[in-house]
Parts: C-alpha cells; sequence; structure tokens
C-alpha cells in the first residue's frame, strides 16, 4: 500500500502538555508504514490554509523528545481560526493543500469545535474524492470536552496539569495570606475556565481536609455579591482572614468581554475583571477587621507553568497522541482518541475512540452534585475524581546554563506547490 503523508494541527488554547500529543504522533508515526511524512501546520488551519507545513519526520530525534518538557504550542503554533460553512473557499482550499501534499492523514487537537472541524473536513474530502482520515486529538485545561456523564472522555490532556497549578497556588497562597494577615486578611484569586468550574474547583485539592478559610465560587453557582461579601466577613470573623478563588466567568455584570472566532468571552482581554469587581466590592463595603482586600490574577501562565505540569497528564497526553496515530494507521476516520477511566478504587486508565460527531454536538457541564450545599465549595466526590490527575511528584525540567531546555524546530517547510492563498475571514476583515 502507498504511503500517504499526515498533518497534525492545533487549535485554540494551548495546554501545558499539549506538544507531548504532538510528540506522541509523532513517534508513533516513525513505526506505522501506512503514513510517510508527518507535517505540523504551522498555527493551526490557518498553516494548511497558507501551505505552511512544517517537516516533523525530517527533526532531529532530541528536538521531538523535548517535546515532552515544552509547553502550549511554542513548536507549531494554534489558532482561534474558525472554519465556518458559508467559507466555501476556505474548505475548498483544505481539500487542494492536502490533495497537493499526497496528504491522507489529519489529525487536529482540540477541542468540540475542533472536532466539528475535522468532521466536516472529512466529509468534505469524502465529496470531493479525495480519500482522507480524519482523527480528533483531545485537548482543553477546562475539561469541558464530553459530556457530563463522562463516558465520551474521562478527562481531557491539560486539565490535570492546570488542577496542579492551582494546587500549588493556593498553598502558597495560602502560606502568605497567614503570615500578612494583620494588613492582607482577604486575598482573591480569579480562576481561568470561562463558564465551567472544573479549574477553580482545584483549589480544593490543596487542601483536601478544609483546613483553610477557603471559599469556592463556581460560575455555575451564581450568587449575588454581597452574599459573598457576607460569607468571607463571616470567615473573617472565625478566622481572622479568608481566601477566594472565583470563576473568571462568574455573574457579577458586564466586564465589557472581547470575543473570539469562536463566540467565546476572552476575560482576560476584557476591560474589568470579576476578581477586581468583588475586591472593589469588598473594601468598599468594608472588613470587619482592619486591612483590605487584594487580587491575583493569574493569566495564561495556569497554561504554560511547565515546572508545574503533572506527570500523569503527561503521560496521558503522549499515549492519546498515540492512540489517534494508530486510529488513522486503521483508517478508522471520524473518530476522536478518548481516555476512558476503568471502574475501581485504584485509578487507571485505558484508550479507546468515540464518534467526533457525537463530540461535537456535547458539551461538558460541572456536575451539580460536584457542588457543595452552602455553594461556597465542591464535594469529596469531586476531590476523588480530580486527585489522581494532578500525580504525586514534580516534573524535572531538562536545564543548560540556568535556563530550562526547549524544543527548537528546525525551520524545515514543505515546498509550496500552490498559489498564495488569504484565508476568507482575514479578507472580510481588511475590506
Amino acid at each position: 500500500m502507498a504511503k500517504k503523508n499526515l498533518v497534525v494541527a492545533q487549535s485554540g488554547g494551548p495546554t501545558p502538555v499539549i506538544n507531548n500529543s504532538l510528540r506522541g504522533i509523532i513517534e508513533a508515526a516513525r513505526d506505522l508504514d501506512a503514513i510517510g511524512t508527518v507535517y505540523g501546520a504551522r498555527h493551526g488551519i490557518e498553516g494548511v490554509l497558507k501551505e505552511e507545513l512544517i517537516n516533523l519526520s525530517s527533526q532531529p530525534a532530541e528536538e521531538i523528545a523535548l517535546l515532552r518538557y515544552t509547553p502550549v504550542a511554542g513548536s507549531i503554533g494554534t489558532c482561534r481560526y474558525k472554519l465556518k460553512p458559508e467559507q466555501t473557499e476556505d474548505f475548498q482550499r483544505v481539500i487542494d493543500v492536502f490533495r497537493a501534499h499526497n496528504v491522507g492523514y489529519f489529525l487536529y487537537i482540540g477541542g468540540n469545535d475542533s472536532m466539528d472541524t475535522a468532521q466536516k473536513i472529512a466529509d468534505l474530502a469524502q465529496s470531493k474524492g479525495l480519500d482522507l482520515v480524519a482523527v480528533g486529538v483531545p485537548k482543553t485545561i477546562d475539561n469541558d470536552v464530553g459530556d457530563s456523564e463522562f463516558q465520551l472522555v474521562d478527562h481531557t490532556p491539560g486539565y490535570g496539569s492546570t488542577a496542579k497549578y492551582w494546587t500549588h497556588m493556593v498553598q502558597y497562597a495560602n502560606e502568605e495570606n497567614a503570615g500578612s494577615c494583620p494588613a492582607d486578611p482577604v486575598l482573591v484569586m480569579q480562576a481561568m475556565g470561562r463558564k465551567i468550574g472544573f479549574i477553580p474547583a482545584a483549589a480544593r485539592l490543596a487542601d483536601p481536609n478544609r483546613e483553610m478559610p477557603l471559599l469556592i465560587y463556581l460560575a455555575e453557582c451564581s450568587c449575588p455579591l454581597e452574599k459573598i461579601a457576607d460569607e468571607v466577613n463571616d470567615m473573617l470573623k472565625k478566622r481572622g482572614r479568608c481566601m477566594i478563588v472565583i470563576s473568571e466567568g462568574f455573574e457579577v455584570g458586564n466586564l465589557g468581554e472581547i470575543k473570539d472566532a469562536f463566540g467565546h468571552t476572552s476575560y482576560s482581554s476584557s476591560k474589568l475583571t470579576v476578581c477586581q469587581i468583588l475586591v472593589n466590592y469588598l473594601n468598599e463595603k468594608g472588613l470587619p477587621t482592619k486591612g483590605a482586600a487584594r487580587g491575583n490574577v493569574p493569566g495564561t501562565d495556569q497554561r504554560h507553568s511547565m515546572a508545574y505540569a503533572s506527570t500523569v497528564d503527561l503521560e496521558e497526553a503522549y499515549k492519546v497522541g498515540q492512540q489517534a496515530a494508530l486510529l488513522a494507521a486503521r483508517g478508522e476516520s471520524g473518530f476522536m482518541a478518548t481516555i476512558l477511566r476503568n471502574p475501581g478504587p485504584i485509578y487507571t486508565v485505558r484508550y479507546d475512540k468515540v464518534p467526533l460527531k457525537v463530540v461535537a454536538n456535547s458539551e461538558r457541564k460541572f456536575p451539580k452534585h460536584w457542588i457543595a450545599p452552602s455553594g461556597n465549595d465542591v464535594t469529596d466526590d469531586f476531590i476523588r475524581y480530580a486527585r489522581p490527575l494532578i500525580g504525586d511528584d514534580m516534573l524535572t525540567l531538562p536545564m543548560i546554563d540556568g535556563r530550562q531546555r526547549l524544543t527548537r524546530l528546525q525551520p524545515i517547510f514543505a515546498e509550496k506547490k500552490l498559489p498564495p492563498y488569504v484565508p476568507q475571514a482575514d479578507r472580510a476583515r481588511k475590506s
């Protein structure tokens, strides 16, 4: 059987372990007879449209191995470019590029929208007579890919590492707050996750026995600022200090939101933050102790702090990438590689597949029964679910001259065979 080439692309917000899924794909493809050259689309689907394909098969093995320790999407890049149904020229361009470069496999690393795009490209290729296998690879720190019953995917690569980040950040914040509470009795911390609470919920992993004066507010359990202030003040009267972790998507009114191409709110780009609004409210209303509330708004460090990457997350991201390459080589188009948790008290997983169409049309929500009756905490069931994902150890990073050694891919690009092309959405913005 003649070999066909493979294109892998990444979409949406990156994660600490996304490059290890990429590494899993590249290294698995080396040993699969059906797959020829592996290309990485530079900056996701935009790289396909612009015919910017990095030859990953020709990279030094050392650089590919270092993808394990290289966070976010600095290797081949990602994008937030949405292929909308009316952008027929874009879809045709994707098919033309794949045909020009003998591409028979397309692997898309991303969330629900990416799974939908992969399926649409596979369907279009079939209608155009191009034999193309499309496989999805799950990715998101939000853990919102899949269903709320955890039957499609138990968790997405990236979440475990961001949960680990918050585990340590809350531990460190507790030391700070305990030591400086006479002057700074209240610390408000804002967590990523838009409208789903898996990331702020991970703060409880820092204090599973509930010894800290910690309140957790998920977007799913919105309440008036006055109620939060009363609960903070009650904590101050009992403990003399209080820490709050709150979702960036918690309802507090107009933030001056900015949307991305997928219609998702980019909270860190918006005019106001939930954290600042809450800090201002607490200080204006007044605390029952001396001192004032302070705020801390971590940004993209929640998804690129490699030192806090979960070793469990890294291993699973790699294996789900391998699984995707195996599905592609077997011709199993229209599926997403998935991670499923095995039943029993000891944490183990298995790697399987689920239909892209099912994933694309589903959206996970934070289970209501994992929210404590108080509305400002999560239950032990959540702790049991999330605890294995952060692992037990800290990652050891390769260092040179005091700095981390990161992957540096060589600029080896496939020769362009088609005329230059400007993506449709970019043309619309310029006009």
